[in-house]
């Protein structure tokens, strides 16, 4: 499973065994037959210790069949949980239902194995040689060191086996991801996929559950469901616009040159797609360094998807039926990028990269640009939805009454209405975070590197380096920046009240925004609070609460992991 995803790192898993044996000459079959053979035998004795009905239960008896009940359970589960990813792997219709009853089974058999955790023989705790206890227990049978090989040779880190309660647990979380993953089967559209896997991705799933999350939707040279991947993007590139050369019997079609100009620009697309796809399935730390690079492959697709709609642009305005074509597909892939840039930024909070006083311009940023970028996509794909619903209209002949009342009903639902307003409100979030780190930087609230040792230019490039190849939107360059953030440039003096002030509304924007959305998700209720609290304490510092307090605020991340909640 590893190996065929792809998607592991030195980190998450080891590939080299060093002459370890693990019975490769043992097929699957075989392995799944013999298991079963074992588990037919210990229901034999299951049922041979089993209390009868008006007879006394011996009470040595008692503890042969509940022995027997704890390692019939445990074998049960070891096989139904080897079919279920033989069946997985099998990326087949019939088989998905197949690993969902497998694993259904395996859930119920691990309540059983908590149940029984006291069976058997129990570990002693050892020590070593000066009398210290070490981390691993000591069994008959069982050598916990014989995988000390195996560990990733990275640094030198503290290694612990887990408990009995520790490893049902996690058994009992696993299973339960396992049957997660199989829901992306349902996922008709490759923006649907896509989410499900990067949703899933912020759940820091295990190496095993993320490689079989990228085996059943991208294993293989098709798709799931048997579509080819440069079919499938042209499908979400038709849903996410609507380009005119993509519709169903589109004219422009009927031109040699341009339909294998279009098919030239999704073949050019299946790899940098299936990258990102790909680059879902890695760790939180690797993917970011993913992004950097994934970041130069869909600056050069942005460059084609322009000189595609350029020409599409042109061969329509001379067809039959003139009809632009600008801006696309290039704004497709621009959504595509800026999300991608949005990633990168906002890991680095997960991953704790930033410093206190670097917030500033992380949030800047993602306030005064790549924010602002993606609404200003999202708002013209959204209008070019309804733009194409209107024309369709139009050409079924429609009287002028029912069109206007079909359009405004439309208007009522824009396709993109929930998406643009939750990323305002996360621009506006954004732009309280900069204007709230402003102000307390200003109030010596921030702790400063000590000039002599620092050079804000060097961090800031540092920070942003990977946008450098990013064509659109262009990168901010550190003079730029510092022209438009120096607060002496303003014409009245900017104390930290006003920033605060500043702050305040921006976070009582993002609130309003967020509370106009209709069923909120988890993340948009913890944004709601992250907003709410810190509303709070925007009032409370522009009042000028502990201004002469020298102790320095505290950044909360535990209610969500970009957006801390500033405490003081």
């Amino acid at each position: 499973d590893h190996f065929s995803a792809g998607v592991f790192e030195e980190e998450d898993f080891q590939p080299a065994l060093y002459g370890y044996g693990v019975c490769s000459e043992v097929s699957e079959v075989r392995a799944g037959g013999m298991m079963r053979e074992v588990e037919e035998e210990l229901q034999r004795a299951v049922k041979a210790t089993r209390n009868r009905q008006g007879e006394p239960w011996d009470p040595k008896m008692q503890k042969q069949h509940e022995d027997a009940v704890a390692l019939f359970s445990r074998i049960r589960f070891m096989r139904l949980f080897y079919a279920a990813l033989a069946a997985i792997m099998r990326r087949e219709p019939v088989s998905i239902p197949e690993a969902e009853r497998c694993l259904a089974s395996c859930n119920e058999l691990v309540c059983i194995m908590q149940n029984t955790i006291g069976r058997g023989l129990r570990p002693k705790q050892a020590k070593d040689e000066e009398g210290n206890k070490v981390d691993y227990p000591v069994i008959m049978g069982f050598e916990p060191l014989v995988n000390q090989r195996l560990l990733p040779p990275t640094f030198p880190r503290y290694t612990r086996l887990r408990t009995r309660k520790e490893a049902m647990n996690y058994l009992e979380e696993m299973v339960a991801r396992l049957r997660h993953i199989t829901k992306i089967t349902h996922c008709t559209s490759f923006h649907s996929a896509l989410e499900f896997i990067e949703n899933f991705s912020e759940t820091r799933p295990c190496v095993l559950s993320r490689s079989l999350a990228q085996v059943l939707y991208l294993g293989g040279e098709k798709l799931w469901g048997g579509q080819a991947m440069a079919e499938a993007l042209r499908e979400a590139a038709r849903g996410f616009i609507c380009p005119p050369a993509l519709l169903p019997k589109a004219p422009v079609m009927n031109n040699t040159q341009a339909r294998d100009y279009v098919d030239s620009f999704f073949n050019r697309c299946v790899r940098p797609f299936e990258q990102l796809v790909q680059t879902c399935g890695h760790n939180r730390a690797r993917q970011r360094d993913k992004v950097a690079h994934l970041l130069e492959e869909f600056a050069m697709l942005q460059d084609e998807a322009d000189k595609v709609d350029a020409y599409l642009h042109n061969v329509l305005l001379k067809s039959d039926q003139p009809r632009p074509h600008l801006a696309y597909l290039g704004t497709w892939v621009l959504y595509h990028t800026l999300r991608l840039m949005i990633k990168y930024l906002l890991t680095g909070f997960t991953l704790e990269l930033y410093a206190v006083h670097e917030y500033h311009y992380v949030y800047w940023y993602l306030y005064e640009f790549v924010y602002v970028w993606l609404v200003s996509a999202l708002s013209r794909a959204d209008a070019m939805l309804l733009e194409q619903d209107g024309y369709d209209t139009n050409r079924g002949g429609k009287s002028g009454r029912s069109s206007k009342n079909k359009n405004r009903n439309r208007k009522k639902h824009r396709p993109y209405g929930k998406e643009i307003t939750y990323n305002q409100a996360l621009q506006h979030l954004c732009g309280g975070y900069y204007k709230a780190m402003l102000g307390l930087r200003e109030a010596g609230k921030v702790k400063l590197p000590l000039q002599e040792f620092d050079s804000e230019q060097v961090r800031y490039e540092h920070r942003f380096l990977p946008f450098s190849v990013v064509m659109t939107p262009p990168p901010v360059h550190y003079d730029q920046f510092l022209s438009m953030t120096d607060l002496s440039n303003f014409s009245q003096p900017v104390s930290p009240a006003t920033l605060f002030h500043d702050a305040r509304n921006h976070f009582f924007k993002a609130r309003s925004l967020l509370e106009t959305i209709h069923a909120p998700s988890t993340e948009v209720q913890q944004l709601l609070k992250v907003v709410k609290t810190n509303f709070v304490v925007m009032k409370l510092l522009e009042g000028g609460h502990k201004a002469d307090d020298p102790t320095r605020p505290q950044f909360d991340f535990t209610t969500h992991p970009c957006f801390p909640i500033i405490k003081i």
